[in-house]
This record gives structure tokens, C-alpha cells and sequence, in this order.
């Protein structure tokens, strides 16, 4: 499935009681909370040595997925737009793949850094 057509399928189920302020709102909140849910359970895995359940994690980063996705509709943008915008800034700060060095230079951000 390509991102446009997730993001339509995922927007059957926003709450219709939202207005667009308060929909971009829950569900920024919500990528937050679904990125605090998907570093707990890594932690958990990496500190307390629980197993790492890949369907836990699947499901969560659908969650923020979703919130992703209702963010940028809400904000009239397309996640193949989002998408091809972060492609175009990591080409422009990662000319020939990352490195420490590229990273620290961020050419993206400072033009003489090349």
C-alpha cells in the first residue's frame, strides 16, 4: 500500500467531533505518545532483558503512523509529500551516504559545509 492511499484508508477513523485545531492537536499529542510507547518497550528489551515482541512494535508504529498521517492531513499535506521532502533533505545533507563527518557538517543546513 503507498502512503496516499494509507493516509485516506486511515482517515475514516478520525473522530468526526474534532474540529481541525483540535485534530491536529490529538493527534500530535498521540505521535508523541506513540513514540514514547516504542521507546519503552526497546528499553525494555535493551535494559531489562525482555524479548523484543516485533508485534507489539509493529502495531505501535502503525499507531504513530496513523498519528502521522492525521497530522499532515490535517495541515492539507500528503504523506508521499512528507516523504519525498525528508528523501530531499537527507540527499542534500547525505550527498554520499552518512558519516560521522557529514553529520557533524550538516550540509543541508550550512551550504560551505561541502
Amino acid at each position: 500500500m503507498d502512503l496516499d492511499t494509507y493516509q485516506a484508508h486511515a482517515a475514516r477513523t478520525v473522530n468526526p467531533a474534532l474540529d481541525t485545531h483540535d485534530r491536529l492537536l490529538d493527534a500530535a499529542a498521540g505521535l508523541a505518545e506513540e513514540a514514547g510507547e516504542i521507546l519503552g518497550t526497546i528499553r525494555k528489551h535493551r535494559f531489562q532483558q525482555r524479548p523484543l515482541d516485533r508485534e507489539d512494535i509493529t502495531r505501535e508504529l502503525g499507531d504513530a503512523l496513523w498519528c502521522l498521517g492525521v497530522v499532515a492531513a490535517s495541515l492539507e499535506i500528503s504523506l508521499s509529500e512528507v516523504a519525498h521532502a525528508n528523501v530531499d533533505k537527507l540527499r542534500r545533507r547525505y550527498p554520499d551516504g552518512f558519516t560521522p563527518h557529514a553529520a557533524a557538517r550538516r550540509a543541508d543546513e550550512d551550504p560551505t559545509a561541502r
